[in-house]
């Protein structure tokens, strides 16, 4: 008989290991390249559409393109649960069991996004009130009050039913929360409610509520809670009506709300099912909730990438920076839940992908950090809203371009798989992407045609043309780790955040900061300090007074050294350098002349750049970024022309320098010499021609 002492150590070794066990499933399922499981390809696929007899020749078709996975039942709640309480998996396991002959996993969604009509018939309150006051008539996605009780509750209950029933089927490895979040606030009695009592516990008392959203302007205090109402901050009109602060809290509860229904599902997905990853499909540079958020309660981020609808084609930088704000989130690498496979659109379709994009989007965003591939979607359906939302296959389910396409990308994905385990995007430089900010601009820009992405996008564009790899960060990050911040746009800027800005820059790092800078604190309201406040110091310069240029003025600015002239339009700030150095200004305005356009601070350790106005030209912000590289020790690998796009992905001793080119012609690229090209097992000259829509990767 065992002594107590040695029952002691053996079940504390036993509980050790089973919590060794434990972290190592978790930490595989935060993971898309998961060890023992390899790269996750396919597609977004939907059995109940299509006859059974059909299922084994598209499982076969799969198979045959490279595909080892599958997205299913998203919209398939109705057919899983045709009256309330009686469950119908029994179809499901079907077309699971043939993908499963074919060696093709399954990430199962949730299928929330659509209620089915019994729910909208027998729960009315379950669909979302408009701002008018009538609720949305069922019928279409994303119809459902996220307050609703009954919704909430029959959310969780087919959820959980799902992971229950499926929790042992060893095909199925992953879920998908819902789908798409976003969709049209609700304005009903239960959402107002639960803002007020959101805005009670972020607050605590009405006098402070009353403080933080300046409610003395105009008269507007409230003297009950029960008197707030749901701010009316509606962008298409020509002025916002709501108080800007208090529009701000309910883009931020709308977030909370969505986030809780997000949880309250992966909750239960999880208890049942706790190796599966638990993820959802997020839209990049979608504006509406906090990313931030919405990730953190994910193992990884999935989301969907659709960068082709009319004209020529043409650069899509805008695709990288949602990748890399994806890839922020988390700080961690991604998947593509939905990739463009053909011409999309609903009342009517766009342009169809030219041969070679296909493939070519696939690796713009496997050099951004994914690590998995899901095109959207197999087939184009014959039925319904999407009837013009092509998949790799046609109307006609025959395996033709664009499925060949896709099968030589799942091919050439498979043959760099050992190569890309461990790796993902390591960058010096940041630029900080901050929802609050977002939303702010879009309710007050302060000067026409400004918003957060646009100015995000001249400085993310040119440092991509310059062939740097960009970390998107939020406000509240780490940024010691960086060379270079940009903080474009940050108009709502805490102390904590300028303190953390000014402590960077003193202790080495190189800052750069523009319009609207400091403007307001975390409540949206006017800080009463002349700008930029905080960061005066640090960016040695005052701005007393600044002034918005309409359509058909603009200033012309120069360098100090007159080497270089520019256009400055929409804005300018009057900045009057103290410590700093005056590198442009404006030669042509009398009135401007004793203000300067670009500013360079030496500060502590580092430096600090402030640019006071928008240019119109891109070779501003090319020479700028050049400029801004040299004082950070940012030196590119290579210096990519025109329209070939150069990213790395390091890990593991290894470096992979992917290469892009977005145009429909031949480029060359000056590289390093005698490197091995993994997709043509090649060694590279002094300099690497790269086919129209071509990618090249290079092992360094």
């Amino acid at each position: 008989m065992k002594s107590n002492a040695v029952v002691t150590i053996v079940a504390c070794l036993a509980m050790a290991a089973s919590v060794v066990r434990a972290n190592d499933s978790i930490q595989a399922r935060e993971q898309v390249l998961a060890p023992g499981r390899p790269m996750l390809i396919g597609v977004d696929y939907y059995p109940e559409h299509w006859p059974r007899d059909r299922w084994e020749t598209d499982a076969r078709l799969m198979k045959e393109a490279g595909f080892n996975t599958v997205r299913l039942a998203e919209f398939a709640w109705i057919d899983m649960e045709p009256n309330e309480g009686r469950f119908e998996f029994g179809w499901l396991d079907d077309a699971i069991e043939v993908l499963a002959k074919h060696d093709i996993y399954v990430i199962l969604g949730t299928p929330t996004a659509v209620m089915p009509a019994w729910v909208a018939r027998k729960y009315p309150e379950t669909l979302r009130t408009k701002a008018d006051g009538t609720r949305v008539v069922w019928g279409g996605r994303k119809h459902n009050c996220y307050s609703s009780g009954a919704y909430r509750m029959l959310s969780q209950r087919i959820a959980q039913a799902m992971a229950e029933h499926f929790a042992k089927t060893p095909n199925v490895i992953g879920w998908q929360i819902d789908n798409e979040f976003g969709g049209e606030a609700c304005h009903c009695g239960s959402c107002l409610a639960e803002f007020q009592d959101w805005l009670k516990a972020r607050y605590g008392s009405l006098d402070e509520l009353n403080r933080a959203w300046g409610n003395h302007f105009w008269g507007l205090k409230f003297t009950t809670w029960g008197e707030i109402t749901i701010p009316d901050y509606a962008t298409d009109r020509e002025w916002v009506m709501g108080n800007p602060s208090a529009c701000l809290d309910w883009k931020r509860f709308i977030t909370w709300q969505q986030a809780r229904f997000q949880a309250e599902q992966a909750e239960v997905v999880r208890a049942a099912c706790p190796e599966d990853f638990v993820t959802h499909n997020l839209m990049g540079l979608f504006s509406s909730l906090d990313y931030y958020d919405m990730a953190a309660d994910l193992d990884f981020v999935t989301w969907d990438n659709y960068p082709i609808w009319s004209g020529k084609p043409d650069i899509p930088y805008d695709s990288s920076l949602a990748a890399d704000v994806m890839r922020g989130l988390k700080q961690r690498n991604f998947m593509i839940m939905e990739q463009t496979a053909g011409p999309c659109g609903w009342e009517s379709f766009g342009r169809n992908p030219w041969p070679g994009e296909i493939r070519k989007i696939a690796y713009q965003q496997l050099a951004h950090g994914s690590d998995g591939q899901i095109w959207f979607r197999w087939r184009t359906c014959t039925v319904g809203r999407e009837q013009y939302w092509h998949g790799l296959l046609g109307h006609d389910g025959k395996p033709l371009r664009r499925y060949r396409e896709a099968a030589q990308t799942a091919q050439e994905f498979r043959k760099l798989e050992s190569r890309l385990r461990g790796t993902t995007v390591v960058a010096d430089v940041a630029i900080v992407y901050d929802y609050d900010n977002l939303w702010s601009l879009s309710f007050q820009p302060g000067f026409a045609g400004n918003s957060l992405q646009a100015a995000i996008k001249r400085y993310y564009h040119a440092l991509t043309r310059a062939g740097v790899n960009v970390d998107i960060v939020n406000r509240r990050a780490d940024l010691s780790r960086y060379k270079l911040v940009l903080t474009p746009d940050l108009s709502i800027m805490p102390d904590e955040t300028a303190r953390k800005l000014d402590a960077y820059v003193k202790n080495g790092g190189v800052l750069l900061a523009d319009c609207r800078t400091g403007v307001k604190d975390e409540r949206n309201l006017c800080h009463e300090r002349t700008l930029p406040g905080l960061l005066s110091p640090a960016l040695g310069i005052t701005i007393e007074e600044y002034t918005s240029l309409g359509s058909d003025s603009w200033y012309k600015v120069a360098t100090s050294d007159a080497g270089s002239t520019y256009t400055a339009i929409q804005y300018a700030d009057w900045v009057t350098p103290q410590a700093a150095k005056a590198i442009a200004g404006y030669p042509d305005q009398w009135h401007m002349k004793p203000f300067a356009a670009v500013t360079r601070n030496e500060y502590g350790k580092g430096k600090a750049w402030y640019v006071g106005m928008v240019a119109k030209e891109d070779a501003f912000y090319d020479d700028l970024t050049r400029w801004l590289l040299e004082d950070a020790g940012v030196k590119p690998v290579v210096h990519p022309p025109l329209g070939v796009e150069a990213s790395m992905r390091q890990g593991q001793g290894r470096k992979l320098l992917f290469l892009m080119n977005h145009t429909d012609e031949p480029k060359t690229v000056a590289v390093p010499q005698g490197r091995p090209e993994l997709l043509s097992g090649t060694k590279t000259a002094e300099s690497l021609t790269i086919d129209r829509f071509g990618v090249a990767v290079l092992e360094l």
